[in-house]
């Protein structure tokens, strides 16, 4: 019995055995790949650059493909769950674009699609146009992906009417260049975040063109002679930050047509320059001041007027300089004034005259060797930079100044500049003697003049008037070279009460009328000084206002002694 139940065991023992290699050697089962992503469908994308992400769930590896390299993934592969990074990098072109991503896990495979809009983008055809003096209309061709705007920086180029977005093109109109100077002007593109310049340069006026004598026929003493009787836009023009600056309002077509009706033919238009520079490095006059006095010299044209227009004051740059030291320094910024104004006033007819300085001195007494030296070179230069500027200046007549315009200074020191043209220079001069009663303004003044009046200065009298236009007429008008009295006149005491004012007043009208009786008696044509201040101590005979005479009596004295 124990040896069948050892039998027994031993059988059982490889039965097991046996069931259990059987077991082992068995095939395991085949794993299931799963996949899936947390993207619900395709993916849409602003035209900048951006990112996004997605989540892929599997339980095998996985390898991830972009169908264009602006689509990136990170990682591109990998096992079991992993979070996507998606990238998209800026569209620059002008359509909408697509690309697919697709996950493969084994057998398993899924995709979805990212689409990008259009990016901002511009691009222009022609970023670059020069064009000529006369200017004209320009195109500007382009693409782009969406609305855009156009930022034009330069007043002298206009956009036109927008053309269709379709079109993609806009025109603009490009002003004439009314400068000597080249100018550069930009035209700005901006979409979104793309911006692009347009750059347009224009040539400027010619400095120098062939003489043309149409217009200017006469010589300096024909055309002196036309003129009868002058006056002077006084504190206007010439006020350093703007017309308005020294009291006077803006000088208006209406107000000139006051003036040519009341009697005068010739205005004076004092002017300064310096101080309307737009850039100090090139010395450009601004073009809005160029146009400034054009239209105010135009109001005189309109009433067929003589008009003189000059470098004045303006700070004292030129006026107050008559040494070596500064005479290259000044003749070389007069020049490239004189080249500005001459080229933009050189188609006006003979009826605009140039008077290249006003009153240049160093101080009030005799000019030494350098005063007369540098003052007279000023005038050389003045001649020589309008006559090159050629066409009607080829033949204007010009004016130019004594030292400090004095009559004595001219008669004892002064040489006329050379001309190439002759018979076309006029000599200009001032009068305001005695200053004490002319014009000085603090104690001790004088508040009459001539014979028969008593609170008159010692000297400047009737004979000292007359001499002094003598000397004038004897040095200059006797040897062809016409003379203008630019300036004359004397300060109203409106201060003054009773007899006092009553005996100035006739005292004034009587020196007014008989100053401007003697020029005419010598040739010598009177431009009555007016700065436009009407109280005491103002030399006005217009209400700049409204044109209408302050002063008939004054008005009368000066045309009186014009008929003399």
């Amino acid at each position: 019995m124990m040896k069948i139940t050892k039998q027994l065991t031993s059988w059982l023992a490889v039965l097991m055995l046996t069931l259990f290699m059987a077991s082992c050697s068995k095939s395991a089962p085949e794993l299931v790949p799963e996949l899936s992503l947390s993207t619900a469908g395709d993916l849409s994308f602003a035209g900048n650059s951006s990112s996004s992400s997605f989540r892929i769930v599997s339980n095998t590896d996985w390898v991830i493909a972009t169908s264009q390299p602006w689509c990136t993934v990170n990682p591109a592969s990998g096992n079991g769950n992993a979070n996507i990074s998606l990238s998209i990098a800026k569209n620059n072109a002008f359509e909408q674009r697509s690309a697919s991503v697709t996950v493969t896990a084994g057998s398993l495979s899924k995709n979805f699609n990212v689409i990008q809009a259009a990016g901002d983008s511009l691009n222009i055809a022609v970023s670059e146009y020069n064009l000529a003096q006369a200017g004209g209309e320009i195109t500007v061709s382009f693409l782009t992906s969406g609305n855009y705007t156009v930022t034009v920086n330069d007043s002298w180029i206009t956009k036109n009417a927008a053309k269709s977005l379709s079109n993609k093109s806009e025109s603009f109109t490009i002003a004439p260049n009314k400068s000597i100077f080249k100018r550069n002007g930009t035209i700005t593109f901006t979409t979104g975040g793309a911006s692009k310049t347009v750059s347009v340069s224009q040539t400027g006026l010619s400095l120098t063109i062939a003489d043309d004598i149409t217009g200017v026929p006469s010589d300096a003493k024909t055309l002196v002679s036309k003129m009868k009787l002058g006056w002077n836009l006084g504190n206007s023009l010439e006020a350093p930050s703007s017309e308005t600056a020294w009291g006077n309002p803006a000088t208006t077509q209406q107000f000139i047509t006051s003036v040519k009706n009341a009697g005068f033919n010739a205005i004076r238009i004092p002017c300064a320059w310096n101080s309307y520079v737009a850039n100090e490095a090139t010395l450009q006059i601004k073009e809005s001041w160029l146009n400034r006095v054009k239209e105010v010299v135009d109001y005189c044209y309109a009433n067929d007027m003589y008009v003189i227009i000059n470098i004045h004051w303006d700070g004292g740059w030129l006026e107050n300089n008559p040494f070596y030291a500064k005479q290259e320094i000044v003749n070389n910024k007069q020049r490239i004034f004189w080249e500005q104004i001459a080229v933009n006033f050189r188609d006006y007819d003979e009826h605009l005259l140039f008077a290249g300085t006003n009153e240049v001195h160093a101080d009030y007494g005799t000019p030494t060797t350098e005063h007369i030296t540098v003052q007279q070179s000023f005038n050389q230069t003045f001649v020589n930079t309008v006559r090159s500027t050629g066409g009607k200046n080829g033949y204007r007549n010009l004016i130019v100044q004594t030292y400090n315009t004095n009559i004595d200074h001219g008669v004892n020191f002064m040489t006329m500049p050379t001309d190439r043209v002759p018979d076309r220079l006029i000599v200009e001069v001032h009068y305001y003697d005695p200053w004490d009663f002319a014009g000085q303004e603090d104690s001790g003044y004088k508040t009459q003049w001539g014979a028969g009046y008593t609170d008159v200065s010692t000297w400047g009298q009737e004979d000292y008037l007359i001499n002094q236009f003598k000397k004038v007429k004897t040095k200059f008008i006797d040897k062809n070279i016409p003379v203008i009295l630019g300036e004359y006149g004397a300060t109203r005491r409106s201060n003054l009460t009773g007899e006092a004012l009553t005996k100035h007043i006739e005292s004034r009208n009587y020196y007014l009328k008989t100053v401007t009786a003697t020029a005419v008696a010598n040739g010598i044509v009177p431009f009555i000084w007016d700065n436009g201040a009407t109280g005491n101590n103002g030399m006005a005979i217009f209400n700049r206002n409204n044109g209408n005479v302050v002063y008939p009596d004054m008005l009368q004295a000066i045309k009186e002694g014009a008929v003399k």
